[in-house]
């Protein structure tokens, strides 16, 4: 009676782990954001189990049935399409519904795609904000506006055809010279990671088609020195 979080690769198949695998292995059913994709993967790593549907459009009717599966005595494996579940991704609501009725949740560590993009950047990684997807439309200004300033560095997920969209409007709150990095289709063969300033990486994707995944990480804002008297004896 147990729900096990599995991340799975987000592009390379041999980041999967080997408790992943028998973890896979072990389970009674697997949930799964979209069944082609991870009948996909079960398939390469030769494990076979029932596979069910959970994604963000059904999750709200869904929940209340898993937890009372899991209740009844079976093992399951929430799995999303790439990476660590309820980063967003489906899951959270689970999670909490679980915790909510004693069932135990495991979390297994694995592939992320923030993680590998905030360390290639270069930009400090002491301290940071993941932000995830901004709103598309209602809230986008006023989450952009409560970040103006934030001093650790921020990290966002966004899809490739906004991914312009998106730096045009941190030059509008964070100015042109703030440097970014760009990450997309990490842990693949075309990976590519852009790094300068917003505006210098505005002109480089402008010029090329973009496609993936892409993950960006941008600067917070420069700590103010604090003015000091100097008094001399």
């Amino acid at each position: 009676m147990k729900l096990y979080i599995v991340p799975t690769p987000i592009g390379n198949l041999e980041d999967i782990t080997l408790r992943a695998i028998n973890v896979l292995k072990s389970v009674d059913a697997v949930l799964a954001e979209d069944t082609r994709t991870s009948g996909s993967l079960l398939k390469h790593l030769g494990i076979s189990k029932p596979l069910h549907s959970y994604h963000i459009h059904n999750e709200h009717q869904t929940v209340t049935r898993i937890v009372d599966r899991i209740l009844k005595g079976e093992t399951m494996a929430l799995v999303s399409d790439a990476g660590t579940p309820a980063i967003s991704d489906p899951g959270f609501l689970l999670v909490r519904e679980c915790i909510k009725h004693g069932v135990d949740v495991e979390c297994l560590p694995g592939p992320t795609a923030f993680v590998p993009a905030l360390v290639n950047s270069g930009l400090p990684c002491d301290r940071f904000t993941f932000e995830g997807f901004l709103p598309h439309k209602k809230g986008r200004q006023t989450r952009l506006q409560n970040l103006v300033g934030e001093e650790r560095t921020m990290i966002f997920y966004e899809s490739p055809h906004r991914l312009l969209k998106a730096l045009q409007q941190f030059v509008e709150y964070f100015g042109a010279d703030r440097q970014v990095c760009v990450s997309r289709e990490l842990t693949k063969i075309f990976e590519e990671n852009v790094k300068g300033t917003l505006q210098e990486v505005i002109d480089y994707f402008t010029l090329k088609t973009v496609k993936g995944e892409i993950v960006i990480v941008l600067a917070g804002k420069a700590e103010e020195k604090k003015k000091t008297d100097k008094y001399e004896d």
